[in-house]
């Protein structure tokens, strides 16, 4: 996308997280931010329990890398007139405001249309651009996470009440990607036809999606499924599709969705052989009909030896298998640094370099290049410069306040 600039009027997570896909793939993406306060997520002193450190900001790197920050006060009319500016260069626009906070400052589709009819605007809201409530604003929290049903899917009922997010901005990074994608059919749309769309993805669509399977047969049965409560053992209907404990309590998972051709090298490799040669094993349908007694031997077999063992020793097992890992085993995945999944940039406090990662679409095998998410303002003077604005105008609307 070299040459493809985004203005992007955004806070938080998810739609930012858009635009820092965006920038990964080579737009020079703007990020309009207060001139005082920042992006409010900036803020955040607090983050699923742990104290963050406002010089090393997971919320403000992981969604804001490779951009350029310049502060304009929207809610002036001249801070309103350096967005015009900004936006007849740009081919996207990029926001995530409510639609009330769109009209009052004057940037909703109808005024940057105005001064650029061929930028693709984009939204990004909890609910929709449509309906009784789109006016209502939300996280992931609430919109990916708990009203969409995925919060309620993953709970096992045993518990009472619903499991709680446990990942910030999770919904929202998701979501940021689709953005990401509607904007690239949208460029694709205006090359081909000189038409500009409007985009615009929701959390709970985002959710729905994700969840898409369950949603469809929730919807043809009237019937809802939900998470088991952890267990050592397999499927009641595949006993090779299951968690299973270690000796030391770690967590090894056989995901052999589809058992033939797998029997007899899946029990070899658990070291339960004789299995592959019991009737009630051999060939699946019985292995399926006896998924229990199956288990049980499974349970056992892995349950006898620790984690490290399984790790290394199904390594050469045909079928497919995974094991249970935190997120900080996979910073250090063998797997994960080889597809360069993994990216260093500069610390804003100047020590070591800080790591984000990377976007999930990769070309032609090349790692990602990117720079650190930029401090609030940053490069306000660089950006209205490369506009044509002369020094003297700057001056004066950094001393209006309506530039920073």
């Amino acid at each position: 996308m070299d040459g493809i600039r985004v203005l992007e009027v955004a806070q938080f997570t998810f739609v930012p997280a858009a635009g820092a896909i965006l920038a990964d793939w080579g737009a020079d993406v703007i990020k309009v931010e207060h001139p005082v306060r920042g992006d409010t997520q900036r803020g955040f002193v607090n983050m699923g329990g742990f104290v963050l450190n406002p010089d090393r900001h997971p919320l403000i790197e992981h969604p804001n890398r490779g951009k350029r920050s310049v502060g304009v006060d929207l809610a002036t009319a001249d801070g309103q007139r350096v967005l015009y500016e900004i936006a007849k260069t740009a081919d996207v626009f990029l926001t995530n405001y409510l639609p009330a906070a769109r009209q009052k400052n004057r940037f909703d589709v109808e005024h940057i249309r105005a001064v650029n009819p061929n930028i693709i605007y984009a939204r990004g809201s909890a609910y929709g651009d449509k309906g009784p409530q789109r006016d209502v604003g939300g996280f992931d929290g609430t919109a990916f996470w708990t009203r969409s049903g995925v919060g309620h899917a993953l709970s096992p009922a045993e518990l009472g009440g619903p499991l709680s997010q446990g990942i910030p901005a999770f919904g929202d990074s998701i979501g940021g990607m689709n953005i990401a994608g509607g904007i690239a059919a949208a460029l694709l749309h205006r090359e081909r036809t000189g038409a500009a769309l409007e985009v615009d993805v929701s959390l709970l669509s985002t959710a729905w999606w994700a969840a898409g399977a369950s949603m469809t047969q929730g919807m043809d049965t009237g019937e809802t499924m939900r998470a088991e409560m952890p267990q050592s053992g397999g499927s009641p209907v595949n006993p090779f599709l299951g968690n299973y404990r270690t000796s030391d309590g770690g967590t090894i998972n056989l995901c052999i969705v589809s058992p033939t051709g797998y029997i007899r090298d899946t029990f070899e490799h658990l070291g339960i052989p004789e299995a592959a040669e019991d009737p009630r094993f051999a060939e699946v349908r019985p292995l399926m009909e006896n998924a229990a007694a199956a288990s049980e031997l499974i349970v056992a077999a892995i349950g006898s030896k620790p984690f490290g063992y399984w790790r290394e020793h199904l390594n050469t097992m045909k079928g497919q298998w995974a094991p249970c890992q935190s997120f900080l085993d996979l910073a250090t995945d063998e797997q994960a640094l080889a597809n360069d999944m993994v990216v260093e940039v500069e610390a804003g406090d100047g020590g070591a370099p800080f790591k984000v990662v990377r976007g999930p679409v990769q070309f032609n095998h090349e790692p990602l290049e990117t720079t650190r998410a930029p401090q609030a303002s940053e490069h306000t003077e660089i950006v209205l410069m490369e506009l044509g604005m002369d020094w003297d105008r700057i001056a004066e609307l950094k001393e209006s306040g309506a530039i920073a």
